[in-house]
């Protein structure tokens, strides 16, 4: 969106079904994702459906974006544990992160700002965090999930900001795509 001016939504399934660096259903590393995207280039979510179970990869180069080889792939670390930085990333461009999202307390999650424990910091899952706020004082991540729209607030989350790795580990390991040679 930024070097384009068009926001276009890729396939989480083509990932799932056609990385075989990462672990489909049962988690995934980011960095993982973007090296996978150096070979070839991604399928708009709308041509690649998201189907929430591994699957047979079935990716098809004609329908692909065009982001990919010639522009993905690359990317830059944020400085891990540290909110303040993740700020600054987040505040010029989605940061995606790995987050701890098997315990039940994150699956159930429906709405508010999450500040819960007990989802744990041991990471199994790649999401996006599209933004930052403030609710009555408590400062939050606004994450992106990929489990669609009956999930959460709309497929959003409202993750507590704290020091460390935070809520659900989510600043341990964030990331942002740049352009090949940047």
């Amino acid at each position: 969106k930024i070097a384009t001016g068009t926001l276009l939504s890729f396939s989480e399934q083509e990932l799932v079904d056609c990385s075989t660096d990462n672990y489909g259903c049962n988690g995934g590393w980011q960095y993982k994702a973007f090296n996978f995207f150096k070979t070839k280039d991604a399928e708009a979510e709308t041509s690649y459906t998201y189907t929430a179970k591994d699957g047979t990869c079935s990716y098809d180069a004609s329908k692909s974006t065009g982001v990919g080889t010639s522009t993905a792939g690359a990317y830059s670390d944020v400085l891990a544990n540290t909110p303040s930085q993740m700020k600054a990333a987040v505040a010029q461009q989605p940061v995606s992160v790995s987050i701890e999202a098997d315990q039940a307390v994150f699956q159930q999650y429906r709405s508010g700002i999450f500040d819960n424990t007990k989802c744990g910091t041991r990471t199994d899952h790649a999401t996006l965090v599209v933004g930052y706020g403030s609710e009555n004082g408590q400062e939050y991540w606004l994450m992106k999930n990929s489990w669609g729209t009956s999930w959460g607030e709309e497929g959003y989350m409202r993750l507590a900001i704290e020091d460390g790795v935070g809520i659900c580990a989510i600043q341990s390991a964030p990331l942002y795509p740049n352009q090949r040679g940047n």
